[in-house]
C-alpha cells in the first residue's frame, strides 16, 4: 500500500513532464523492480527493515555524493554519454554524476522546506579534499550530524553498464535502520546494509540513495534542456514524499520486492568496488 501511495503521489505531480511529451518517463512504475524513469532497481538479496521511529522535526542533512573527491579516486561516474559515447561533460570541473547530484540535492532541499521539513544542504568548500577525515568533507560533516541525532542522506547516481546495480537505498550502519531508510527503500529499492563490505558513508552514519544508473532514458532526459528540470523535480518529489511518509506516526509497512523481502533471488554478496561506481 505504501508503494502504491508513493506511485500515486509521483503520478499526480507529473503534469509538466506529460506536457513535454514525456509520458513514458512520467508514468508510475508498473513493475516494482523497474521504474520507467529511473530504470532498474538493485537486485541483491537483503533482509533489513527500517522500523526505528524518528521525531517529525528530525534535522535532515542532504549532501551531493562525491562533492569533495573530484579528480581523485572516488570521483563518481562520468555517465554513459561521456564514458561510453565520448560526449562532452556537463561541467569540465566535475564528473557528470556530481553535476546531477548537486541539482537533485538542491531540488530536494527546496521542496522539503516547502513541505515544512527540517532539512538543509551541505556543500564542501572545495571540489577536491585529499584527506577523507578533513572536517570539511561530506563524511565528516555527515558523521557529526548523525552523531547529534540527525538524519544524513547522500544523493548519488549509479554507474552505467555492468558496473552499476540500479536505484536503491544503502542505510547507515551505526545503528538500526529507521523509518526514513525504510520509506526511501520502498520508493527506490533496497541495497544490502553491508554492500561492498560497508561503504565509507554508511560507516559514518550516512545513508546513500542511488537514484538510478546514469545511462539510457534517465540520462537522456536529464541532458535534454526541455525535460531536465521536470525530471529533477520529479525525482525530488519522490524523495520528499518518501521522507514525509517516513516521518508519519505509523511506520511504512515493509513490502517485498523479491522472494527474500528486498531484491531478486541473487545471493547477498559484497561485489568488488569499481572506479565507475556512483
Amino acid at each position: 500500500m505504501v508503494r502504491r501511495d508513493l506511485s500515486l503521489a509521483l503520478t499526480a505531480g507529473l503534469v509538466a513532464l506529460a506536457s513535454l511529451g514525456l509520458s513514458t518517463a512520467a508514468r508510475a512504475p508498473e513493475n516494482p523492480d523497474t521504474d520507467l524513469l529511473t530504470g532498474e532497481q538493485v537486485a541483491l538479496r537483503t533482509h533489513w527493515t527500517g522500523t526505528r521511529p524518528l521525531p517529525t522535526d528530525v534535522p535532515i542533512l542532504v549532501m551531493a555524493g562525491h562533492a569533495d573527491s573530484q579528480a581523485i579516486e572516488g570521483a563518481g561516474t562520468s555517465g554513459a554519454t561521456v564514458g561510453l559515447h565520448g560526449g562532452t561533460p556537463m561541467d569540465a570541473r566535475m564528473r557528470d554524476e556530481l553535476f546531477w547530484n548537486l541539482r537533485v540535492r538542491d531540488a530536494v532541499v527546496a521542496l522539503g522546506r516547502e513541505r515544512g521539513l527540517n532539512i538543509r544542504a551541505y556543500t564542501p568548500d572545495a571540489l577536491t579534499i585529499q584527506d577523507e577525515n578533513d572536517p570539511r568533507t561530506n563524511w565528516s560533516v555527515g558523521r557529526r550530524h548523525s552523531a547529534a541525532g540527525g538524519y544524513a542522506l547522500e544523493i548519488h547516481f549509479d554507474a552505467y553498464g555492468p558496473d552499476g546495480f540500479g536505484s536503491g537505498l544503502i542505510p547507515a550502519l551505526h545503528q538500526p535502520s529507521n523509518r526514513l531508510d525504510e520509506s526511501l527503500a520502498l520508493a527506490f529499492g533496497r541495497y544490502p546494509r553491508t554492500f561492498r563490505g560497508g561503504l565509507g558513508a554508511p560507516r559514518r552514519g550516512i545513508s546513500i540513495l542511488e537514484i538510478g544508473k546514469l545511462e539510457g532514458n534517465l540520462e537522456q532526459r536529464l541532458r535534454n534542456p526541455q525535460s531536465r528540470q521536470p525530471v529533477i523535480d520529479t525525482i525530488a518529489r519522490r524523495i520528499i514524499e518518501a521522507l514525509a511518509m517516513g516521518l508519519e506516526p505509523e511506520a511504512p509497512s515493509p513490502l517485498s520486492s523479491g522472494p527474500d523481502g528486498g531484491g531478486s533471488a541473487h545471493p547477498e554478496t559484497d561485489p568488488p568496488a569499481s572506479s565507475g561506481a556512483g
